[in-house]
């Protein structure tokens, strides 16, 4: 080799070395953070952690590294949180510091950062308190929350009969009407069961879940910057702005027939407070923010309830013995002569148990969605940097085998004393806790116990095949846990 062939060799490889010296401090964040996987350039520990089952590598991780560890998503580092006792320490412990909504690229891309889920600071605090109060106080002087849901079981009811005791895939069925309980209460209506806007609706929504879920979303969500090349998240996209635009439609008739002193839903609340405050230059009540939180809640308040009735309804499948005792206490406590009411819930022990294991069981958001802290932030002996990201791995709290004594197994007896009365456990956290627990939790637990209990007040479940062979392990597990699709037949009941 020649001297300029070998000044030329060496030149390359200090180069290559200062890259790479470069692309390994980048991935350094200041602060004294926890160990973890060595992450690779550009990559972060893509590579370590399998697209099909995340979840599951992360767990994994953490017996290595510990309840509390890092992980790098591409070049951002974030920090794990596996187990009740380091959850409960970070959300619940110092609520404050992890109050942040960390960060989700493909949630930003969608709503620019407005409305309630994805926003920080003083939005997310004048949004989240808004909607609250407004689903809390909704329907007074009319009808409350619970007779929405009350009548929408018995169109289900009667929807549902129209079977035949024939075999059916009950996914629809259970968007239908969950959708119509969250659509009566922000947009002041129901859709009929055969609307084809409406099915058009719940296909996106449906689509959209499992893209958030598949290996492509989360890369998307790691890689932000692949949205400008082809791929299947251009057609999510699409989806999203179809979405965008029949709410856009929405909220301009509402704002065409708006009476001020007579609000009928979700919306003319939310316009009447832009009204309210025109002058408050501090206000977040606008339309970019009206348009994203309305989003939030249709989308939020259908599928993960839907999803919950219908795995659940799996689960009763494969666990038999089960359905026939909550039919003992339905029998018992309601009868046949009126509807399941909220008030039965506390008379009915076994049967509120039941439905907490259905979602201790099948965690539906296994990783919450991402916090962040709000300041420097002292946690466990290490220094974390105010904004990094964090993951709260909720399915390694509903796991958790020092709360739960079986938790692969699916219990009632997880919930119930030694007399048989319910027993609360406070790594029950589905819907997340601390700061940042779902707003829509009351509604969503009102709708679970009322569904479930009117289906088998009216209907025994009966499996299409041997039920031992029904796998309830996800089809999908990504941001949602996705329930393999399954038939089953409804056989009306005859007291």
């Amino acid at each position: 080799m020649d001297a300029v062939g070998g000044t030329s060799l060496s030149l390359a490889i200090t180069l290559v070395g200062l890259l790479f010296i470069m692309v390994w401090k980048a991935f350094r964040h200041k602060g004294n953070l926890p160990p973890g996987p060595t992450p690779f350039p550009f990559l972060g520990n893509l590579l370590q952690v399998r697209g099909k089952d995340t979840v599951q590598t992360i767990i994994k991780l953490s017996e290595k590294y510990g309840p509390v560890f890092t992980l790098h998503f591409g070049s951002r580092p974030v920090l794990v949180l596996c187990g009740h006792e380091s959850v409960k320490e970070a959300l619940v412990d110092q609520a404050d510091d992890f109050s942040g909504r960390g960060d989700f690229p493909i949630f930003e891309m969608i709503t620019k950062g407005y409305g309630v889920v994805i926003s920080n600071g003083e939005r997310w605090k004048q949004l989240r308190r808004f909607s609250i109060m407004t689903l809390r106080n909704f329907g007074m002087g009319k009808r409350s929350i619970e007779e929405r849901i009350q009548e929408e079981a018995q169109f289900l009811v009667e929807e549902l009969k129209k079977t035949n005791e024939l075999p059916f895939d009950p996914t629809y069925f259970f968007s239908k009407a969950v959708s119509n309980v969250i659509c009566s209460i922000v947009f002041g209506n129901r859709f009929d069961y055969e609307d084809k806007k409406f099915l058009a609706l719940l296909q996106l929504f449906n689509s959209n879940f499992r893209f958030l879920s598949s290996s492509w979303g989360q890369i998307l969500n790691q890689f932000p910057a692949i949205r400008f090349l082809p791929g299947p998240h251009n057609a999510f996209f699409r989806e999203v702005k179809m979405l965008k635009r029949f709410v856009k439609e929405d909220i301009k008739e509402h704002q065409e027939t708006l009476d001020p002193s007579n609000p009928r839903d979700y919306i003319d609340c939310f316009l009447i407070k832009m009204m309210q405050d025109t002058e408050n230059q501090m206000s977040e009540f606008s339309r970019k923010n009206l348009v994203g939180t309305t989003i939030n809640l249709f989308v939020a308040g259908t599928e993960t309830v839907s999803t919950t009735l219908r795995y659940g309804l799996m689960v009763l499948l494969k666990n038999q013995g089960i359905e026939e005792k909550m039919h003992q206490e339905i029998d018992s406590v309601i009868g046949q002569n009126r509807q399941p009411c909220i008030d039965d819930r506390s008379k009915m022990p076994y049967t509120d148990a039941v439905i907490h294991e259905i979602q201790r069981f099948i965690d539906i958001i296994p990783m919450n969605l991402p916090h962040c802290v709000t300041r420097d932030t002292r946690f466990r002996g290490y220094t974390i940097p105010k904004g990094m990201t964090v993951i709260p791995v909720l399915t390694s709290v509903l796991h958790d085998q020092k709360k739960y004594g079986n938790p692969e197994c699916f219990d009632p007896k997880h919930f119930l004393d030694e007399n048989g009365g319910f027993k609360k456990n406070d790594a029950f956290v589905p819907f997340s806790t601390g700061k940042r627990i779902c707003l829509g939790e009351g509604l969503a637990r009102m709708e679970l116990f009322l569904f479930f209990t009117t289906i088998l007040q009216n209907f025994s479940l009966k499996a299409v095949g041997n039920p031992d062979d029904i796998d309830l392990t996800p089809e999908i597990s990504g941001f949602s846990h996705i329930p393999r699709l399954y038939q089953l037949c409804l056989v009306p009941r005859l007291i």
